[in-house]
Parts: C-alpha cells; sequence; structure tokens
C-alpha cells in the first residue's frame, strides 16, 4: 500500500532559453532547454526538446524531458518533467508531468502536473503535486 499523500500548490516564474543543437531546418529539430525557476520552486531545469514544424502556420508539435533540481516550499532534491505539446492553427495543447518514481531526496515520491501560462515574456507557473506524508 502507497503512504497517504496530500495535494499541494506551487506558483511562480521561470526563465528559459533554448539553444538549437540541430539546423534551424531539421525535421525534427533539437533544442537545449535551460531554465532557472523563482517562486515556490527555486532552481534550474535542464534537458532536451524534438520539435515537428510543419509548413501550417501555427501546427507544431514537442516532447521533452526536463530534469529539475533544487527546493520546491523548503524540500531539497529533484525530479524530471515529462512535456507533450501540439499546436493546431494556433490552438495549443499541452502537457507536463513528472515522471513517476523520478523523485529525490525530499522529493522522492513526487507526483504532478505543471501548468505554464505566458503573459508577454513572463512565463507563469503552477505546479499541482503531491508527496509522501
Amino acid at each position: 500500500m502507497r503512504p497517504a499523500t496530500m495535494l499541494h500548490e506551487a506558483t511562480g516564474t521561470f526563465d528559459v532559453t533554448t539553444t538549437p543543437i540541430t539546423e534551424p531546418t531539421a525535421m525534427p529539430g533539437r533544442f537545449r532547454l535551460e531554465k532557472v525557476f523563482h517562486g515556490d520552486l527555486e532552481g534550474t531545469g535542464t534537458g532536451e526538446m524534438m520539435t515537428a514544424m510543419t509548413e501550417t502556420k501555427g501546427s507544431a508539435a514537442y516532447v521533452a524531458i526536463e530534469k529539475v533540481e533544487g527546493t520546491l516550499r523548503g524540500k531539497r532534491g529533484s525530479f524530471v518533467f515529462h512535456h507533450t505539446g501540439t499546436m493546431s492553427r494556433g490552438s495549443q495543447q499541452l502537457a507536463i508531468a513528472v515522471v513517476p518514481d523520478s523523485g529525490t531526496g525530499e522529493l522522492a515520491g513526487i507526483a504532478g502536473t505543471f501548468r505554464i501560462e505566458i503573459e508577454g515574456k513572463v512565463h507563469r507557473y503552477t505546479f499541482e503535486y503531491a508527496l509522501p506524508q
């Protein structure tokens, strides 16, 4: 039987840098991700993203794996996010979730989903997560 968990919500902002690994016209495209998180989650994220662009403006897809290291509301450790995103003529669907059993340190056993809102150049996040008690 798994230990009981409580649902928590963390919010804040993050800065992101994407660096091409392949030529911009390559299919699929590959990028290096580097993030700095601020707010309830303080730390860094590093990973890789693969993209598929189409000739139709606003239609594309991406997948990414990102390791996050830092402090989540005072608990130190790391975990991994799995990203899946599609755009269909500008309409976006994005799913970001913690990879099961990827948590370390005080974040061992973490599960959750991560939402992003972009306002201008500001990236805001809401991270709904659970940790074993």
